[in-house]
């Protein structure tokens, strides 16, 4: 097979995100992962969800499915289960994940399915003009929420860690190097890969900005010494540092992987095996029901 390059990822869709949106810094370091690690297009499968975020399906040369809001996660799942032999991913926001599918999130880390999610976290809905998402910060005022928001915001972070993720990072689509990077560890990571990534929304949320985030977020690479396999110190350096941290924050070498866990589940892709019944155990099914 000739060496992929990262035009091979490319579509001639022109995209719709605005000027300056990190989303297009989440585009290009996935593009630039999955050529490093040389794999062709035709190995990847990327689930979108709804929203901003969604559309990135749309620009990677890949398999794409578009699900309906929320349900991005079940439908890899069943994609993963299907074709083993699938570099499955799952794009979405915030809101996508972390509101309409948080059910879902915490029982795909439960399962730790080989699956590679990467969260577009812009703290706001984009897509219908401002509105706060569940990663907005307490007193965050939108055109919907005009005296500041009263919720509390959603940890994603520390909320994986806690709930049994294997792999937990967040990256900023301003540098290109780590969240690359990070990309390519999770999908080499057997089990579930969480990789949040900080992506500012350039047009409704004038709060955390690039240069807001340039100044307040702590890349762990600059501490040696942090063991992203301790998972107390994970939380702890979570909670003492607002989530607001970047690089691989925890990890453990997966040995339950979901589907080797499924009995007679074979080695063998499911869309390779021969699922015709056989005919007398067929009638004998159909027998018992009359």
């Amino acid at each position: 097979m000739p060496e992929v390059t990262l035009q091979d990822f490319k579509t001639a869709e022109k995209s719709w995100w605005c000027p300056g949106c990190g989303d297009f810094g989440v585009l290009a370091a996935l593009q630039k992962a999955l050529v490093e690690l040389g794999l062709a297009p035709e190995s990847v499968a990327i689930v979108a969800g709804i929203g901003c975020s969604g559309k990135i399906g749309n620009y990677i040369n890949s398999y794409n499915l578009h699900t309906v809001h929320g349900r991005t996660l079940p439908a890899a799942m069943g994609l993963k289960l299907a074709n083993r032999d699938l570099t499955v991913l799952v794009a979405g926001g915030d809101g996508d994940a972390y509101a309409i599918g948080m059910g879902h999130f915490i029982h795909a880390l439960r399962r730790n399915l080989d699956i590679t999610y990467l969260v577009m976290d812009n703290h706001i809905y984009g897509l219908t003009k401002g509105q706060t998402s569940p990663t907005s910060e307490h007193g965050f005022v939108t055109k919907g929420n005009p005296a500041g928001s009263i919720e509390r915001p959603v940890l994603p972070l520390s909320l994986a860690v806690a709930a049994g993720a294997t792999f937990v990072a967040q990256g900023f689509s301003s540098n290109q190097k780590q969240l690359t990077r990070l990309i390519q560890q999770g999908i080499q990571h057997h089990g579930f890969s969480l990789i949040n990534t900080i992506s500012p929304c350039v047009t409704y949320n004038k709060v955390n900005t690039y240069d807001w985030y340039k100044k307040v977020l702590f890349n762990l690479d600059d501490l040696p010494d942090y063991d992203p396999r301790d998972k107390v110190k994970a939380l702890g350096m979570l909670h003492e540092r607002e989530e607001l941290v970047t690089g691989l924050i925890y990890y453990e070498e997966s040995t339950a992987e979901f589907a080797h866990q499924l009995p007679g589940y074979r080695e063998e892709a499911l869309v390779h095996q021969d699922l015709t019944p056989d005919p007398d155990e067929l009638l004998k099914l159909m027998e018992a029901y009359r």
